[in-house]
């Protein structure tokens, strides 16, 4: 599909080709205090938000005679409206609404694209007053910007979404993610040797599909089973135990072990096996790791729960392991089974078709940059250098798992604590417990880079 178009339209000296190289990320329209320095239409690569579209800088819109210089300005920008997919109308809100602005608004309505209106030099209190101003051109609510100081970009994305392509993903990703989360449930069962994998599995299957024995190792392929649950599909891999790899010697054990790693990578949801006697063990947290690596979702199961004697402190136990052990990803589901009788078995399975859902959420932008914003002033980015660090917006680039991309000033400099708090809050106010969260900090494009500002 091509790039969307959005035509930068509005009456002369407001900003339009400010805006217009903060978009495309460098300084490619010559700007003025002096109005009318634009005559013609200039077009470029622009991107915001992690999505690309085309933008199209316009001259002034003047009032003007027929034949007139200004007239065929004019026309210019009526030629780019007509290939637009929608018009960024910009208005100077330190000098508030004005009679010029209210006849172009008034003609913009006649016109052919729909109307995005943003209320560019509002870094300042009176700039503020002028964007509430421009509720008057019936627009709805302006979009309050700083083009010069690259400000309010986040609202502008959220205003300009519905018209402009949708973030092109970090990663490949070469999965309908859409299909997929329709789809059956690629469900991985893991954990050491002798926890019950197979026995798990031949429980919610109903009948003996896989060998099972007392002795570790019986299972050694990963074992791929289609099922429903409740009328859900489900596809079950059962996997070969995993020991800690200082203890693999024999070649069919570390194939299993490959195998078993790709079972992962490949599932959706991962239920980490645990026999609940010997508690959360190193080679327990060395799979979960490996798992949240690889940004499936986890859920815990402690198995052969109906040999417990002290429940409540066995699970308290547990609990606080998890907690201390697992700081990456915290709220990861714990549930109790047991293989032999099926208790727990239906939980379990909600559980994973739960963290599914969970590890397939879309945050709106809107929603998304709110939340950035707030954080950010509940806790600021820190002087690196003697230059506090700005962090401006922030796009969803990604699920299966949520992955955002930040954009901001020297990206490189976030020190990893700041990257972890970003995360948890992600986490804790858009309830996704359980489930890898990926935060990748980019550098906002900065056309005045080489002049040394900002």
């Amino acid at each position: 599909m091509a790039d969307a178009v959005i035509a930068i339209v509005g009456r002369p000296n407001v900003g339009k080709s400010t805006l217009f190289n903060r978009l495309v990320g460098r300084r490619e329209a010559i700007v003025d205090d002096r109005p009318g320095v634009t005559r013609d239409r200039r077009e470029g690569a622009a991107s915001l938000g992690g999505a690309a579209f085309r933008v199209v800088d316009t001259a002034g819109l003047e009032d003007a005679p027929a034949g007139a210089l200004e007239a065929e300005m004019r026309r210019q920008t009526e030629a780019a409206l007509a290939h637009a997919d929608a018009a960024l109308f910009l208005i100077d809100a330190r000098a508030g609404v004005t009679a010029l602005d209210r006849h172009f608004a008034a003609w913009l309505r006649r016109g052919p694209a729909p109307v995005v209106l943003a209320a560019n030099k509002a870094e300042s209190e009176r700039g503020m007053e002028g964007a509430l101003e421009a509720y008057e051109l019936g627009f709805g609510a302006p979009v309050a910007i700083s083009a010069e100081h690259g400000e309010g970009l986040a609202g502008l994305y959220e205003a300009l979404a519905p018209f402009i392509e949708a973030p092109v993903p970090d990663e490949d990703d070469d999965e309908d993610e859409d299909e997929e989360a329709e789809g059956p449930l690629k469900l991985a069962i893991v954990g050491r040797p002798n926890v019950g994998k197979s026995t798990l599995i031949n429980r919610l299957l109903g009948e003996d599909r896989l060998l099972t024995g007392p002795e570790p190792g019986v299972t050694r392929d990963a074992i791929a089973v289609d099922w429903a649950w409740n009328g859900r599909p489900v596809r079950l891999v059962d996997t070969a135990g995993l020991r800690r790899r200082a203890r693999v010697q024999d070649r069919i054990e570390r194939l299993s072990a490959s195998d078993t790693d790709r079972a992962i990578r490949f599932a959706e949801v991962v239920v980490l096996l645990l026999d609940a006697a010997d508690g959360l063990e190193r080679q327990d947290l060395a799979i979960a790791a490996r798992t949240i690596e690889e940004g499936r979702a986890l859920v815990l199961a402690a198995n052969k729960w109906d040999l417990v004697r002290d429940a409540p402190e066995v699970l308290g136990a547990l609990r606080h392991r998890i907690e201390i052990s697992l700081p990456q990803v915290r709220d990861v589901p714990l549930r109790t089974v047991s293989a032999v009788s099926g208790r727990g078995i239906d939980r379990l399975l909600r559980t994973a078709f739960d963290s599914r859902e969970v590890w397939s959420r879309r945050i709106p932008t809107g929603a998304l940059n709110r939340w950035l914003h707030e954080a950010l002033e509940a806790h600021p980015p820190p002087i690196v250098k003697g230059r506090r660090l700005k962090l401006r917006y922030a796009a969803q680039i990604k699920r299966r798992p949520p992955t955002v991309a930040i954009f901001g000033s020297r990206p490189s400099a976030v020190p990893d604590s700041y990257v972890r708090y970003l995360a948890n809050g992600l986490r804790r106010d858009f309830d996704l417990p359980g489930v890898p969260i990926r935060i990748l900090l980019r550098a906002a494009a900065n056309p005045y880079a080489e002049d040394g500002q900002r």
